[in-house]
Formats: structure tokens, C-alpha cells, sequence
């Protein structure tokens, strides 16, 4: 991994073939490995990426974002979040890694699985934007 410091005391580093900013501390540089910002309604499009080939549209508010390359290992933390709908249903991304709250799909290295929901009830949202830092 190539690592550069710029006069501003900014580090930046080039983990998995994308040049990352990072965060050091106690030594330990902590990046961004991968973001997405798609439209997760009707055909799946994605409107700014970095390390992400693609998203898989695995239902009704039920996303697979695919990594360009691979993430080290499995460990890494992920977040999530979405548009609100308009109206009461306020639509919410739940992190349970899988298609309902009773199924879980483990992160891999190269890929992570999540849902939207509305009320309880999956539902697909208009913006969705995903990061993964390791």
C-alpha cells in the first residue's frame, strides 16, 4: 500500500487499487474502501461509486453492493442510509445483512448484502448511499 502525505498533514493511501483518504489512529490508518450512491427503485442504477462494479437488485428493497476489488478481509464496518419517502411511510435501511430481519447474509470480501424497509415492510428507495471502511 502506497502511502502519501501532503503538505496539509493529509494522508492518503492507495489500498485496493483506489486512492482513499484515511483516518490515523494509534498508528492505524482507517479508510474508505468502498461507497455507492445508486438509485434503488425500478432499474437499479448507480449514480457515484468508488471501488463498486455494481449493485444486484435482489428484490423488493433487497441490494448486494459488489465490490470492485475485494475488501482485505470480512471485518470491515459498513453503513448504510436512504432517502425518507414522502409522506408517513418513512422508509429506513436496515443493516441485517439479508433480505428480511430473520435472514442474515454475512458481509464477504467482495460483496455486502442489505435491505430498506418501510413500516416493517421491504420497500425500494430512490436514494441509497453504502460505504465500507476497514
Amino acid at each position: 500500500m502506497a502511502v502519501t502525505i501532503d503538505g496539509s498533514a493529509g494522508v492518503t493511501t492507495n489500498a485496493g487499487g483506489s486512492v482513499n483518504p484515511s483516518t490515523n489512529i494509534s498508528g492505524i490508518n482507517f479508510s474508505c474502501r468502498a461507497f455507492v450512491n445508486f438509485n434503488g427503485t425500478g432499474t437499479v442504477a448507480i449514480r457515484a461509486s468508488g471501488n463498486v462494479s455494481s449493485i444486484t437488485d435482489n428484490g423488493t428493497g433487497d441490494y448486494t453492493v459488489n465490490f470492485t476489488t475485494a475488501i482485505s478481509d470480512a471485518n470491515y464496518s459498513s453503513i448504510a442510509s436512504c432517502s425518507p419517502s414522502a409522506g408517513p411511510n418513512q422508509r429506513i435501511v436496515v443493516m441485517n445483512f439479508g433480505a428480511q430481519s430473520n435472514t442474515i447474509v454475512a458481509p464477504t470480501t467482495s460483496a455486502c448484502r442489505f435491505s430498506t424497509s418501510a413500516l416493517g415492510a421491504s420497500a425500494d428507495v430512490e436514494y441509497v448511499h453504502f460505504s465500507a471502511f476497514r
